[in-house]
């Protein structure tokens, strides 16, 4: 049942300053390499100053663990892969990361990150990170810690229900569009029925542990801790938060715990990396902080995303006078030739259009394209061809764009992999909030040039707007 969203404002309030003090206190004796694998490149939302490996050679983990950087990401993208291709990947990094944190003589801990609406290859991903890293170290994992809580895209977990906020309302994600995803939906009402359903049985709702906003809110710290220390044999753990605060204090008991000796994985949002990493927070950032090598072409916008919230923003975007739209008609993906003979139309006539200093949107037709024969990886396939389409549209450019922008959570891995061929990127922090910048490396394409990885389900109506003003300088 959807809530107002004047609940985030009925529970007590914290020092946050004071919290913070205790956070940094834990953090300063953390001795383990936080490693997240990221299932698209939307997750480096809430972070900045943090690198992005796009690969996971055996050089480039060792060139993770040598930096002073608690934390670093790996892109998996393995949200637009089948769950064969998915299970392959977690077990080639497990083991090169296992194999570059002996050399370094580091510690590490996993944290798988994904949607903040619960979608993903859940829990195929844990599972077997689980496996790998109990086979590699030796040691038993004792928990699972689920905190899908995600503020700047208004995501907020109450009373064990985790909500989507729409306007003034908290509506339960099982009840949005997210949760209807031809691949990754689900039915469950609560965290603990999600964790029942996901498992299929495996775990009980009735034996997953709850960190509640009224021990967090009172800063029940030796509670949260012991019902850390008695978590056993994978079980899962759930924290409710509505805001950062929340995070911070269930991090203090979840360090003291790890300090005795307990083990955990994380499957979360992007939230909870910042504050495990003790990422400080900074401003929006600027077009002078973005653009670092001015040029008289034009930018472009892809949008692969099929969300609603997307398409609004694509017609919001449309009241800006001096950019081209582009439509690429996805019904043509069953026709190979056809197919193709559309993608060198858009390529073609977005060069004029960057070549003569104007920006230029290209999107997918609004209406998605299913494969509508009951099987999920056909949907997740059918999906990844029209994305590769959508990437090549940048990935065929013969000049270089004043900038990038890829709307969509496997389209923007996609350019980012495979259009940009960027190995490893910086993260420079956000356009606007939950909405990530990577400054491409010099290995990559187009080096230097600003890429905004824009989620498909971030922002108001009007954000891709405003976003692009920034990037235009308007």
């Amino acid at each position: 049942m959807a809530v107002s969203t004047d609940i985030l404002n009925s529970y007590k309030k914290l020092d946050e300053a004071a919290v913070d003090l205790l956070l940094n206190r834990e953090i300063a004796g953390n001795k383990k390499k936080i490693v997240v694998l990221d299932d698209d490149p939307t997750g480096v939302q809430t972070v900045h100053d943090i690198s992005v490996y796009t690969n996971w050679q055996k050089e480039s983990m060792e060139q993770a663990f040598a930096e002073e950087k608690n934390l670093f990401y790996i892109l998996t993208n393995s949200r637009g892969l089948t769950e064969e291709q998915t299970a392959k990947v977690q077990r080639e990094i497990a083991q090169v990361v296992d194999e570059a944190a002996k050399e370094s003589g580091k510690e590490y801990l996993f944290i798988s990150r994904s949607d903040s609406t619960l979608r993903g290859h859940y829990p195929l991903e844990t599972v077997i990170l689980k496996e790998c890293y109990e086979k590699n170290t030796g040691k038993n994992i004792d928990g699972e810690i689920l905190c899908p809580f995600f503020k700047e895209g208004g995501r907020y977990t109450i009373n064990n229900i985790h909500y989507v906020k729409y306007g003034e309302t908290l509506v339960p994600a099982n009840e949005t569009e997210f949760a209807k995803d031809k691949t990754f939906g689900y039915t469950a009402a609560s965290m603990p029925e999600y964790v029942e359903e996901k498992t299929k049985g495996a775990y009980k709702k009735e034996d997953v542990i709850c960190i509640s906003l009224e021990d967090i809110r009172n800063l029940n710290l030796d509670k949260i801790e012991k019902q850390l220390l008695d978590v056993k044999d994978f079980n899962k753990i759930i924290v409710n938060a509505i805001d950062y605060v929340d995070v911070k204090v269930f991090c203090v008991a979840l360090y003291r715990a790890m300090a005795k000796g307990k083990v955990f994985m994380l499957r979360t949002a992007a939230a909870i990396v910042k504050v495990m990493g003790g990422v400080t927070d900074q401003p929006l950032l600027t077009r002078a902080q973005m653009i670092v090598k001015e040029t008289n072409n034009g930018g472009i916008i892809v949008v692969g995303s099929h969300t609603d919230k997307t398409t609004k923003q694509v017609e919001s975007l449309k009241e800006l006078e001096d950019i081209e739209f582009i439509e690429l008609n996805a019904a043509l993906v069953g026709d190979d030739a056809a197919f193709e003979e559309e993608i060198r139309r858009c390529v073609e006539k977005e060069e004029a259009c960057i070549r003569s200093g104007k920006t230029v949107c290209c999107y997918t037709s609004r209406k998605l394209i299913t494969a509508d024969t009951g099987n999920k990886e056909d949907e997740l396939r059918l999906s990844v061809k029209i994305s590769d389409a959508v990437q090549s549209l940048v990935g065929r450019l013969t000049l270089t764009p004043g900038f990038v922008i890829a709307k969509g959570g496997i389209t923007s891995s996609d350019v980012g992999t495979k259009a940009l061929k960027v190995q490893k990127a910086n993260v420079l922090g956000q356009i606007k909030p939950g909405i990530p910048v990577w400054q491409t490396g010099k290995e990559s394409r187009f080096p230097l040039t600003p890429y905004v990885i824009f989620p498909g389900n971030v922002g108001d109506e009007t954000t891709l707007k405003e976003a692009v003003e920034t990037l235009m300088g308007k």
